[in-house]
């Protein structure tokens, strides 16, 4: 599938967030009712946590949900919204509680984006691309049946999906198949698999992975390159860091993960990697790396990923934050000093105005 440039079957958030934090923290009766579209890939999801105001520190968010009976009426922004204009529900992470410390107050929502009160915005991206979207909520409802977990626990809930999300991000095999775009709005469903020539992964985006270490070996040897004993080096220390990032991801799958940090170690490797294939893929190719297109040595992908390279640094949590992460959670390193953690916070200096 690699080779014919085809996608594989639907997965996306939805399948790689969504499912794991509602088994394990939703309902049985909202698991029954989502799962299986998510499985199937009938249901595409989002993931709506990052605001303009909130970002690093995402439980500063200011996004607000108020109890309207049985269900809660959301206003606010988010942003860097990966696959919002395709998505037929989003992992929604509101205020409902500004009396509360901000980690406190925090509420888990699974959200039908499909509803008036709803604007998604695309922004473009320097890959040419416009995979993030700017999310815009004014009075926009979910039910309260859709809260996952319990009122005010979301950032615990908020947590399990950051912790599968850096764990994927560190760990996903570059050159596997894309997937297909799942649920209603994308169409991919009914498309046949020859017709997604254009529209499959960029190399290095999800992780690099053997296969990404192969295709740039393939390429020293091409450009004859392959003797040159500093290429050589690097080609090694790439293939060993993508090596250990798996071992590591494997023992936190089968429940052995001692320290409960191998999916920050990994994103943070993971962004390393990216960064020395990048540099790799611009020696061994020169020039030529700049070139994009078929008739390019590499058929563009180390241009492609040139561009794309500085992404896995900032997405799903930056290398200061994973830093931040291994060094109280893992070393024991003393957290820095604030009021944030007993202050009410509606009391809290804030980055922006609150949602209006």
């Amino acid at each position: 599938m690699v080779q014919r440039r085809t996608l594989g079957p639907p997965s996306g958030l939805g399948m790689m967030l969504a499912a794991p934090t509602r088994i394990a923290h939703a309902s049985g009766e909202l698991q029954r009712r989502l799962l299986p579209d998510i499985l199937s890939g009938q249901q595409g999801w989002c993931q709506l946590f990052s605001e303009p105001g909130a970002g690093s520190d995402l439980a500063g968010l200011q996004c607000r949900a108020e109890r309207d009976g049985d269900e809660w009426v959301v206003t606010g922004q988010k942003v860097w919204t990966s696959l919002g204009q395709w998505a037929d529900y989003g992992m929604l992470i509101a205020r409902t509680d500004p009396d509360a410390p901000k980690h406190r107050g925090i509420t888990y929502f699974a959200f039908p984006m499909l509803q008036d009160g709803v604007e998604v915005r695309p922004l473009r991206e320097m890959t040419g691309r416009a995979l993030f979207n700017e999310v815009f909520l004014d009075e926009a409802r979910v039910p309260h049946g859709n809260v996952v977990g319990d009122v005010g626990d979301g950032w615990r809930v908020a947590n399990t999906t950051l912790m599968v999300e850096r764990s994927g991000i560190g760990g996903n095999n570059v050159a596997a198949p894309s997937a297909a775009l799942p649920g209603t709005i994308a169409g991919h469903l009914a498309r046949p698999a020859g017709s997604f020539e254009h529209e499959v992964a960029v190399l290095g985006e999800g992780g690099v992975g053997p296969d990404c270490v192969a295709t740039l070996i393939r390429l020293a040897e091409e450009n004859h390159k392959l003797a040159d004993p500093t290429i050589r080096d690097d080609l090694m220390r790439l293939h060993s860091m993508a090596e250990i990032t798996g071992w590591h991801l494997g023992r936190m799958k089968s429940g052995n993960a001692a320290t409960g940090g191998e999916g920050n170690l990994a994103k943070l490797r993971n962004s390393e990697a990216i960064r020395l294939a990048r540099d790799l893929g611009c020696r061994i190719l020169g020039a030529d790396a700049t070139l994009v297109g078929p008739d390019a040595g590499s058929g563009g992908s180390i241009q492609e990923m040139t561009v794309f390279s500085p992404s896995p640094s900032i997405y799903g949590g930056s290398d200061q934050v994973q830093r931040n992460i291994i060094g109280e959670r893992i070393l024991g390193l003393p957290k820095e000093p604030g009021p944030d953690k007993v202050t009410p916070f509606r009391d809290l200096p804030q980055n922006t105005s609150p949602s209006r």
